[in-house]
């Protein structure tokens, strides 16, 4: 499986442009959509102002650096968020450049052909594509089947088929056609394809703050409010103090202090990485070739504890396989082999190729495996639930459903007596018990016994399974199959639940009684039946090569349609929420850090009786509040590659989360800072000689 190419954290491509956004990122309509950076903006002007109507006076140095480094806290927040919007943008140039001017031959309805610009291609028209043609628009297959070059969208160099009439229909635009024919009806109009709404979603350009984002925001605005109240009557306090105290302190508590002061105890940490952290998620998805229709979507997925999954690719391989023959009633294993493959000698699925396949590899196989001249072929369908052939002679022999196959058999007049028929079933159930699925073959009016069909577990999956556990998270296979061959295959692959013979009523009954307890859940589907079942889940996540109609009502589509991906989606999103947890934890413990440098060094003067809070022992009031604004610039880039490449996940409870954060993160972010600001006091106050 390919996947989006990842690139360097730091590519130039990327840096510079970045850098040149940054800039232009100053504005204030950009920037008051983030609170704390935009009163880190005002204060620098603020400064700047200080600074230029101040020019002479003796602390032109100390207000010069101030501003300076307060200009560099904006430009280092905004470098960060297009550090991240960059990196899907080039992504997205990638696929703009993929994109070629394409022609497409128009159906008319007289049935001409009309060779016309794509571009001119509205919603229910129907073009032809042959072998080597480019498929003009999105849309979907009403007519023949093609091999087709994806690599366009997903990366994937194989080439897949797609056909009419089924869940694997949909086409999208710029891909190619490798052989036949196919008549498409478009789905989308110009800018409105899948191509076009991918490139916008990768650039940022529709991306909105998740709620959560949202109230983290508030939580942030609301403490920058009471910091502001707090430094703003800061000046009257050293004013009033100032007959017990002298001078000194209301001299030293000027507007570029108060500024620096505010600027350093409001999060402008978390504040200025909390964008970049919310795009990254979005291009962590686009890495794992999964397209996300919003960042809530991403965070819905880190929120999630039911899954539901399809067993069948997903929790097994996808197709079954024929293991076993038992035959009964004096049919010998290598007669059951013979009519057994006669029965599937049409049959093209998987389960047929395999019955065939074993029946070649069992020794001592008699005859020919293949249907004699003159033969009719019965197909399967959903209300026979079997398929066979009728050979020549007046001999009927059919496989399928253990219940359809005894009905077939005593509908010819068969004396079956009660104990065979019950030995028959107990034999049924033992396979079905062991999780595989048995069928019946019959030949005329005997039952030759039983084929097993056996679901192959994905190797990694049950290891898959307990590291959800371990995070709260309820995984329920979705299954077709009968409850004892559910039980059974849950029972191996160490599901925590299941729902057997799903139908599309019983997954939507089950999404809305999980929600109704609390839960919040996500899904996988392809099909227009899954349609109703993706749009009621938290998470959605569609295949590309599913219809229209699941597609349009996921929020998420999965380019590769691989239903397995959708333990990747939690994860990303799992990694998003520990990400924006850790920051903000580090965050806040910066902030009492940078209280314990910058209130002691600037009090301990006017009140020699606070010296035991100044723990640091920085050089003086003016290179304590220094130090403090360039370590809080600074950390910002510093932090700029766990932002983007997010805290590496594990799989663990809330609770042990938490502990770990706190100790890591929060721990972390108190000692930082202490030998951060101690190390530039040093420099500032050894080599500048800053007093």
């Amino acid at each position: 499986m390919a996947h989006a190419k990842v690139r360097p954290l730091f590519d130039a491509e990327i840096l510079v442009p970045a850098i040149m956004e940054s800039f232009k990122k100053l504005h204030p309509i950009h920037l008051w959509k983030n609170p704390v950076i935009f009163v880190t903006e005002i204060g620098a002007v603020i400064t700047t102002l200080e600074l230029i109507f101040n020019r002479g006076g003796g602390s032109f140095g100390f207000v010069f650096q101030i501003c300076l480094w307060l200009w560099f806290t904006v430009l280092f927040a905004n470098f960060a968020e297009a550090m991240a919007e960059g990196r899907g943008k080039a992504h997205a140039d990638t696929l703009r450049r993929s994109r070629k001017a394409a022609t497409a031959r128009k159906l008319n309805r007289d049935g001409t052909l009309t060779t016309v610009p794509a571009e001119s291609l509205r919603k229910g028209d129907v073009f032809v594509v042959a072998a080597r043609e480019t498929i003009a628009a999105d849309g979907e297959i009403i007519e023949g089947a093609a091999t087709i070059d994806e690599a366009a969208i997903t990366g994937e160099s194989a080439p897949v088929i797609r056909e009419s009439g089924g869940d694997r229909s949909a086409v999208t635009g710029g891909t190619t056609v490798l052989s036949d024919q196919i008549k498409v009806r478009v789905t989308a109009n110009p800018g409105e394809s899948f191509m076009d709404h991918m490139i916008s979603l990768i650039e940022g350009a529709k991306r909105q703050r998740t709620p959560n984002e949202i109230a983290l925001s508030i939580l942030l605005s609301a403490l920058t409010i009471v910091f502001m109240v707090v430094c703003v009557t800061l000046k009257p306090f050293a004013i009033y103090t100032s007959a017990y105290a002298g001078e000194t302190l209301s001299q030293a508590v000027t507007v570029a202090v108060l500024i620096s002061l505010l600027v350093c105890l409001i999060p402008t940490t978390i504040g200025g990485l909390l964008s970049a952290i919310g795009i990254a998620g979005i291009d962590r998805m686009v890495q794992k070739n999964v397209l996300a229709m919003s960042g809530r979507a991403v965070e819905a997925a880190g929120d999630i504890d039911v899954l539901l999954l399809d067993k069948t690719g997903t929790i097994t391989v996808g197709n079954r396989h024929a293991t076993k023959f038992l035959p009964v009633g004096g049919y010998a294993d290598t007669e059951l082999g013979y009519v057994a493959a006669l029965a599937s000698a049409a049959d093209e699925t998987p389960e047929g190729r395999s019955i065939v396949k074993l029946a070649h590899e069992f020794n001592g196989a008699v005859g020919a495996l293949s249907a004699p001249p003159g033969s009719e072929v019965i197909a399967f369908s959903a209300q026979t639930r079997m398929s066979g052939i009728d050979v020549p002679g007046g001999r009927s022999i059919r496989k399928g459903a253990p219940d359809a196959v005894l009905q077939f058999v005593k509908e010819r007049n068969a004396q079956m007596t009660p104990p065979f028929e019950a030995t028959l079933q107990d034999m049924v159930k033992e396979v079905a018990s062991k999780g595989a699925t048995p069928l019946l073959v019959a030949e005329g009016n005997q039952i030759a016994g039983v084929v097993v069909l056996e679901d192959v577990l994905k190797p990694d999956i049950k290891v898959r399974f307990e590291r959800f556990r371990a995070m709260g998270i309820r995984t329920v296979m979705i299954t077709g199959d009968n409850p004892l061959t559910a039980a059974a295959i849950a029972a191996q692959a160490g599901v925590d639940d299941y729902l057997a013979q799903a139908r599309p009523e019983d997954k939507l009954a089950l999404i809305r009684q999980e929600q109704a307890n609390g839960h919040l859940v996500a899904m996988t589907g392809d099909g227009t039946n899954d349609a109703p079942a993706l749009a009621q889940a938290d998470v959605g996540v569609a295949m590309q090569t599913g219809t229209q109609a699941a597609k349009e009502a996921g929020n998420m589509v999965d380019l590769d349609s691989n239903p397995t991906k959708l333990i990747e989606v939690v994860e990303i999103g799992k990694q998003l929420l520990m990400t924006r947890g850790a920051l903000t934890t580090f965050s806040i413990a910066n902030d009492v850090a940078k209280y314990f440098a910058i209130i002691p060094a600037l009090l301990v003067v006017a009140f020699p009786q606070i010296a035991p809070l100044n723990v640091m022992h920085l050089g003086s009031p003016a290179s304590a509040i220094l130090s403090a604004v360039i370590f809080n610039a600074v950390i910002i880039i510093a932090l700029v590659p766990l932002a983007l490449r997010g805290v590496k996940f594990r799989a663990l409870n809330t609770a042990v989360l938490l502990r770990n954060n706190l100790l890591i993160y929060g721990l972390g972010g108190l000692i930082v800072p202490f030998i951060g600001i101690k190390l530039i006091n040093l420099v500032i106050y050894n080599l500048l000689h800053l007093a």
